[in-house]
């Protein structure tokens, strides 16, 4: 069974993170935050590379609403609206009006035995208990509003001295119109205590507007994820995994229609590799099944967390099965880990739920 190993505790058992998860819960609504951040893969490479003997500077931190390093502008990422909307991020280091993250030790866990002929039949589980769910009807002038907790791990060096470190458990609050052409993001290490809009003159490709337009054919779905991964992907990432990372982010920081997360879930299990895991966590310790797929080229896991009864969706991470050949992440190492909070539909920008109404 997956858990954190005693030596390494979980995120949210850190004395810095209880402080603030105490200060998050007094000004944020009952039903908490939520997720999605990019993967720090690119960040690691940078922090781990020396020029003439001395260690990089601080690598400069991608913007927060990006994904990782895969993908998909078409499909799953904000990767247009970043780039003209002129967000993208340094690292907070306090001059900006950041607040840097306190970090703790490299949460590690048992890697999780991973059962092919599983897959199918859980995916099959997770897509009818999808179909009973009602998704969300978003009009215009409305927003998407999407609460997680998240954190991520990656090596830090101070006085040529190289620790793998993980950022204390904190929350994430992004908000999405529907055109995906305006929006705000919170999240401490990231942005100002105010935030920052993720307004644009391109939309942001995952928004809802483009999900409703979506085929609901699991095959007719999967081609044309295939088809932007071809267009859009990194190269070095391959094929299949992208098809899966591109599927796992319209399960995380959009909010798939009611006809199409059935249809996404299908469309995961003809990706070849797909495996499911019978016991995973996500960031606030709650245990589910996780459907996962290798990345061969560097040895990470992806799994997509659902509660073991419901089958909803809880949150994902990644997690380093396989040994690194030029770096100190060791097997077992969370490298990523987000939990879903909430999820509604809001009448503003920056309106919260517990506002609504």
């Amino acid at each position: 069974m997956n858990h954190a190993s005693p030596s390494q505790p979980h995120p949210d058992e850190w004395p810095e993170t209880q402080e603030l998860l105490g200060a998050e819960e007094r000004g944020l609504p009952a039903g908490r935050h939520e997720f999605h951040k990019e993967h720090l893969m690119a960040q690691i490479h940078d922090d781990l590379r020396t020029t003439n003997g001395a260690p990089a500077a601080p690598a400069r931190q991608r913007n927060p609403f990006l994904r990782r390093n895969v993908l998909l502008p078409a499909m799953a990422c904000a990767v247009a609206a970043a780039v003209v909307g002129g967000f993208a991020l340094a690292g907070g280091d306090g001059g900006d009006g950041k607040t840097p993250l306190a970090t703790g030790p490299a949460l590690t866990t048992q890697v999780g035995t991973a059962d092919a002929k599983a897959a199918p039949e859980l995916l099959n589980r997770i897509s009818l208990a999808a179909a009973d769910t009602s998704g969300p009807t978003v009009g215009d002038g409305q927003f998407l509003y999407i609460a997680s907790k998240v954190a991520n791990t990656y090596p830090k060096t101070v006085d040529d001295k190289t620790t793998v470190v993980s950022e204390e458990l904190h929350s994430r609050q992004v908000w999405q119109s529907p055109d995906g052409k305006d929006g705000w993001l919170i999240e401490p290490g990231q942005t100002g205590g105010k935030g920052m809009t993720l307004a644009g003159e391109h939309p942001i490709s995952a928004a809802y507007n483009a999900l409703v337009k979506l085929p609901t054919d699991p095959d007719a779905l999967l081609r044309k994820i295939y088809q932007d991964v071809d267009e859009n992907r990194d190269k070095e990432v391959p094929r299949d995994q992208a098809a899966f990372v591109a599927i796992g982010d319209l399960l995380t920081e959009s909010y798939p229609p009611a006809k199409l997360g059935p249809a996404l879930y299908k469309a995961a299990a003809k990706i070849p590799g797909v495996v499911a895991v019978d016991d995973a966590v996500d960031a606030t310790g709650r245990h589910g099944v996780a459907v996962a797929r290798l990345n061969e080229a560097d040895g990470q896991r992806e799994e997509w967390i659902f509660d073991k009864k419901s089958l909803g969706f809880l949150g994902e991470r990644n997690v380093q099965v396989n040994p690194t050949e030029d770096g100190p992440i060791k097997p077992g190492t969370v490298l990523f880990t987000s939990a879903i909070t909430e999820r509604a539909v809001v009448d503003g920008n920056k309106q919260l739920p517990s506002q609504a109404g």
